[in-house]
C-alpha cells in the first residue's frame, strides 16, 4: 500500500506498545516517516525520550506514555494518553520470552509475561475497539510469535502465551474486519533484537535472522493479509514444513534445535 494511502486510510495517529526497543522502534520509526502521530508506550522512560528525539525530524506530534504492563493501571494509562488524538492504527507489540527447561522457570517471571504477552493485548483491543469500530477504516497489529503456531519445547510459556495472541487475532479479524477494522497476528521469527541476549540466546546459531526494520515494514504491508501473517518468506516456508510433519516429530526436532541454540 502506498505510504500516502496508508496514512489516509489508517492514520492520523497510531498507538504503540513496547515501542522504546526492537520491533516496536522500528514501527514507530517507519510510521513516523510516513507522517504518523504517535503514542509511544514502554517501561524505560529514558529510551522513550530518545526515540522521541530521533523522530523530530518527521515533525510529527508524539506522546509519550511510561507504563509498566504488568500493572493493573498501566491499560487506562496508556487509553488516557491518547485522549483527544484520532487513533486509526493499535500496534500492540510489548511482550518478552522465557527460554530454556519449564521447570527452571521463575514463576513470579511467567507470571507477568502472561500478563504483558495476553492481558494486554485482549485488554487495549477491548477499549480501542469502539473507537476503530467507529472510524471504519482502522487497523490492529498484535505482535506474536512463529512459536504460537504450536508448542516449543524449552520456550514452554513463551509458546503458549504466542497461541493465545494468535487466537485472540484471529477471533478479532472474524469480528472487526467486516467492520473496517483490519486485523493482523504478526508472526515474526528469529529477529535482531536485544531479547535473544536477554534469553542466554546465541544468536549466531538461528536461522534466517530479521531485522526489526525489516518485520515491521513487512507487518505494515501486509496489514490487510490477516489474520496470522508469518514475517519472512524463509519463516513462512520453514513453519510451512515443520506444521506439517508429524506433531511428535515436530516436537522432538524443535527440542533439539532449541537446546543447541543455548550458550
Amino acid at each position: 500500500m502506498d505510504s500516502s494511502i496508508f496514512k489516509n486510510h489508517y492514520g492520523p495517529a497510531a498507538v504503540i506498545t513496547g515501542a522504546s526497543s526492537g520491533i516496536g522502534y522500528a514501527f514507530a520509526q517507519r510510521l513516523a516517516a510516513i507522517g504518523f502521530d504517535l503514542v509511544l508506550v514502554a517501561r524505560r522512560e529514558d529510551r522513550l525520550q530518545q526515540l522521541k528525539q530521533s523522530l523530530q525530524q518527521y515533525h510529527v506530534k508524539v506522546q509519550l506514555c511510561v507504563a509498566d504492563l504488568t500493572t493493573e493501571s498501566a491499560v487506562d494509562a496508556v487509553f488516557s494518553a491518547c485522549q483527544g488524538m484520532d487513533i486509526g492504527l493499535l500496534v500492540s507489540n510489548a511482550g518478552f520470552g522465557l527460554k530454556g527447561a519449564h521447570q527452571d522457570n521463575d514463576p513470579a517471571t511467567m507470571q507477568r509475561m502472561l500478563t504483558v504477552n495476553c492481558n494486554a493485548p485482549m485488554q487495549l483491543s477491548h477499549r480501542f475497539a469502539p473507537q476503530l469500530v467507529a472510524r471504519e477504516r482502522s487497523g490492529i497489529i498484535i505482535t506474536s510469535s512463529v512459536e504460537g503456531l504450536m508448542g516449543f519445547p524449552y520456550s514452554v510459556p513463551y509458546a503458549a502465551s504466542k497461541a493465545f495472541t494468535n487466537s485472540l487475532a484471529e477471533g478479532l479479524w472474524g469480528e472487526l474486519s467486516p467492520q473496517g477494522v483490519d486485523v493482523l497476528g504478526l508472526c515474526p521469527g528469529s529477529t535482531d533484537t536485544e531479547a535473544h541476549a536477554l534469553q542466554g540466546i546465541d544468536q549466531s546459531k538461528l536461522e534466517g535472522m530479521m531485522s526489526a526494520t525489516e518485520v515491521a515494514s513487512l507487518a505494515l504491508e501486509n496489514i490487510t493479509e490477516g489474520p496470522i501473517y508469518i514475517a519472512g518468506e524463509q519463516n513462512q516456508q520453514m513453519f510451512a514444513s515443520i506444521t506439517e510433519m508429524p506433531r511428535r516429530d515436530a516436537l522432538l526436532m524443535m527440542a533439539q534445535t532449541m537446546q543447541e541454540s543455548f550458550k
